[in-house]
């Protein structure tokens, strides 16, 4: 994945709100021992979405694929109080490591995991959704999209992550691949979508914040 430079990131992250202690730790763990360690969201997309979150004070947040936990833990702290959130991940690899870091960061009673496809767990959550997050398998971010159109409350948030793809976007469309191809259709429908309103913001590898009218 190609980000920002090094340089201008380390300045906005300067610039921007401290990630609590356990987070750090979480970041350097994922480092050192999960495969593909950029699939985390980081520092400052991580205050990025809690400060989202604190925005909107979600009761519910749903949240398409977990990894190792960090953007979950962003996104539960601006909960409104007795709020839930529901991270889904079809590999239970992971699970001791996300759990561990649950109990750090005091959000035990925050987040519930989910073990399965997301489209088949979707359905069995109770809606309406306050805010969705998702950041799971490419080709089928068109799915999830339509999996939750319906069940987010007027004024909710739905944030999809990788929407850039390090710039293959931009390749042409008979040389995208699978994923590509799933996102740029993803990033269309929803901006043709008249249920939402949208923005693509530039942060690490992409964000389109849509939110329901």
């Amino acid at each position: 994945m190609k980000f920002l430079d090094p340089a201008l990131d380390a300045y906005c992250e300067s610039n921007s709100g401290n990630e609590p202690s356990y987070l750090k730790e979480l970041t350097t763990e994922t480092q050192e021992k999960v495969h593909m360690p950029q699939m985390l969201s980081g520092h400052l997309q991580g205050r990025f979405l809690s400060m989202l979150s604190h925005l909107v004070k979600p009761k519910t947040i749903v949240e398409i694929g977990t990894y190792t936990g960090y953007s979950a833990l962003c996104l539960a702290e601006g909960l409104a109080n007795g709020g839930m959130l529901h991270t889904i991940d079809i590999d239970p690899s992971l699970m001791e490591m996300v759990q561990r870091y649950v109990l750090k960061g005091g959000m035990k009673d925050k987040i519930t995991m989910h073990h399965g496809p997301a489209l088949e767990v979707i359905p069995n959550l109770q809606a309406p959704f306050d805010l969705v997050f998702i950041d799971a398998d490419k080709e089928n971010y068109p799915n999830y999209f339509d999996a939750v159109i319906d069940k987010v409350r007027p004024g909710g948030l739905i944030i999809a992550d990788n929407v850039l793809w390090s710039g293959n976007v931009l390749t042409p469309k008979n040389e995208q691949d699978e994923q590509t191809r799933a996102l740029v259709e993803y990033a269309r429908r929803v901006h043709g979508d008249g249920r939402v309103e949208a923005v693509m913001v530039p942060m690490r590898d992409g964000l389109l914040v849509a939110r329901k009218k």
